[in-house]
């Protein structure tokens, strides 16, 4: 982090600055044996493709709540950064007809639709797949994100003070993701540098978002993200622990 650091958004420039190659979040699904590693350069251009399909083709604007209706996933943390890029404001799991936007897994498309502006699907199937067909009245992510810009440029740059995250209830601004993920740092064992943290938490509470993304990314770390991390045993988690040299862990 540089002390110029006072949005999410600033802190993955910054490691993109300061580390492109470095692995920045490490995906696994227990449930399906999926497993995906992106680079902060990898992780920085997916965030940028859908900032600007957010900004571009969907007409979000800095304030516009949108409503994340999405599991502890790679993509949802590529959501979230591209929030705050925009300077949208992300609303993990929040009410859709309450929403400007929503994006919606698999699993929550029925209720997502309460949203009276753009739908948007993901299909959390390997490697970004789409869906076989699109759900109706939503526009498929996998389909419609290659085609965006690699590099995004905001039309209006998010203020730090204004409003950038929602999660539980409780409302954070930009400023106060970076500063209160920072605080969580060394509660979390996550010392700088080189620190992995493996993470097994939901992404419907702070605790959860912090060690599953802001909290790595604010110290120069990376994260483990593991989605139905209880189907393993001790011995399997073990491994995974020695083989991704895993320094942390919160489950």
């Amino acid at each position: 982090m540089n002390a110029t650091d006072r949005t999410p958004a600033d802190l993955l420039a910054s490691a993109l600055a300061a580390d492109p190659g470095r692995p920045l979040v490490t995906f696994y699904d227990d449930a399906t044996g999926e497993r995906v590693e992106l680079s902060v350069a990898t992780f920085a251009n997916w965030v940028a493709k859908t900032a600007n399909l957010l900004q571009g083709d969907l007409a979000a604007a800095p304030g516009d709540r949108v409503a994340l209706m999405l599991p502890a996933h790679w993509q949802t943390a590529v959501w979230l950064m591209a929030c705050s890029s925009v300077g949208a404001i992300a609303d993990v799991g929040g009410e859709p007809s309450a929403a400007d936007l929503v994006v919606s897994g698999p699993d929550s498309l029925d209720a997502a639709r309460a949203c009276r502006g753009e739908r948007i699907a993901l299909a959390l199937r390997p490697l970004g797949g789409r869906f076989p067909q699109a759900p109706e009245g939503f526009v498929d992510y996998a389909v419609e994100v290659p085609g965006q810009g690699d590099r995004f440029a905001p039309f209006t740059p998010p203020v730090a003070e204004d409003p950038a995250l929602i999660v539980a209830g409780a409302e954070f601004s930009g400023a106060e993701v970076v500063e209160r993920a920072l605080a969580d740092a060394p509660s979390l064992d996550l010392t700088g540098p080189g620190s992995r943290l493996l993470s097994g938490l939901s992404y419907d509470t702070w605790e959860g978002v912090s060690a599953g993304l802001y909290a790595p990314l604010a110290v120069g770390g990376s994260v483990v993200l593991c989605r139905h991390l209880d189907r393993l045993d001790e011995e399997v988690l073990a491994q995974r622990i020695e083989s991704e040299r895993v320094t942390a862990v919160r489950r």
